[in-house]
């Protein structure tokens, strides 16, 4: 679910520009089980790489659960400020949920300049609404055919998308 080391290995090796990490500073119950943070060696390894690597955290990510209780805004401000995340992902509940926009808003109150993308959900009737709180889009499964994550790309989907987004 979240090996944030090697995902900053592996982005320093290719010279990747930023990495995903969808536990960064918290402890969660996934289909994998308890999966725990190591923000720590992470943002140590990025420092010994000398790596110019971003580090995109999830708040509160989809398909888990945090094992203790914490709200949004509070995750949101222990990722940027204790985790040094460099900017946050927030999404609905599982891949293709939408996001709620009142989540987002939340997020960007608690800890605002931060940089924000919306993590899943989006479409073309959402695109632009999110972008009005949001500075990015994380698009999968509705560029599919027929919105199904298992197919290829459609083109014209893609098309879609960016007219709606770009308004």
């Amino acid at each position: 679910k979240s090996d944030a080391r090697a995902a900053l290995a592996i982005a320093t090796a290719v010279g990747a520009r930023f990495i995903r990490v969808n536990v960064h500073a918290a402890a969660v119950v996934a289909d994998q089980g308890i999966v725990q943070t190591d923000a720590y060696h992470t943002l140590r390894d990025r420092r010994l790489l000398g790596a110019d690597v971003r580090i995109f955290a999830d708040v509160q990510g989809k398909h888990a659960v945090p094992l203790g209780a914490i709200d949004l805004e509070q995750h949101a401000r222990d990722l940027v400020h204790r985790g040094l995340a460099d900017a946050l992902i927030v999404s609905g509940r599982a891949t293709g949920e939408p996001t709620p926009l009142g989540d987002l808003k939340r997020v960007r109150d608690a800890v605002p300049g931060v940089a924000m993308l919306v993590g899943s959900g989006v479409t073309p009737e959402t695109a632009a609404e999110l972008l009005s709180v949001a500075d990015a889009l994380v698009v999968g499964s509705w560029l599919k055919r027929d919105g199904d994550v298992r197919n290829p790309i459609d083109p014209a989907r893609v098309r879609r998308l960016v007219q709606a987004a770009r308004g």
